[in-house]
């Protein structure tokens, strides 16, 4: 991690096990986990959270994590990176983040330790990104 500082997750899925296995394990990587389990809201939750990144469901009702990614980047600091979060197949997932403009993917088969290593290796690409051309 940058010093003590924890790296904030706001992740966002309306499947239940999935948010208590992210906020089981994610917190013993040095991460801060906030979960929530609706696409709505999310954006005041940005707004006022500020996370450093936010773990999208690709695949969650009313609003699809793609479209939630579009509305809560415009409240969000400019260095929160959005990351998308699917057990769709990977060059799926992949497409999408790039139509998004998401900052990253991951499929939910990564777990625990990956899950951690692959947020972590993003949020140091954002710092790299802020301190230089940004």
């Amino acid at each position: 991690m940058f010093g003590n500082e924890k790296i904030r997750v706001l992740a966002v899925d309306d499947d239940f096990e999935q948010l208590m296995l992210l906020q089981r394990t994610l917190p013993a990587h040095g991460f801060e986990v906030r979960v929530h389990s609706s696409s709505l809201g999310v954006s005041n939750l940005v707004r006022t959270m500020q996370p450093d990144l936010v773990l999208l469901d690709v695949n969650i009702p009313a609003l699809s994590g793609d479209k939630v990614l579009a509305l809560a980047r415009n409240q969000a600091p400019s260095t929160t990176r959005f990351v998308l979060y699917s057990s769709s197949d990977e060059s799926s997932l992949r497409a999408l983040a790039l139509a998004s403009g998401a900052d990253g993917y991951i499929s939910k088969s990564v777990q625990g330790e990956a899950l951690a290593r692959k947020l972590l290796s993003i949020h140091k690409k954002s710092r790299l990104l802020a301190g230089g051309t940004r």
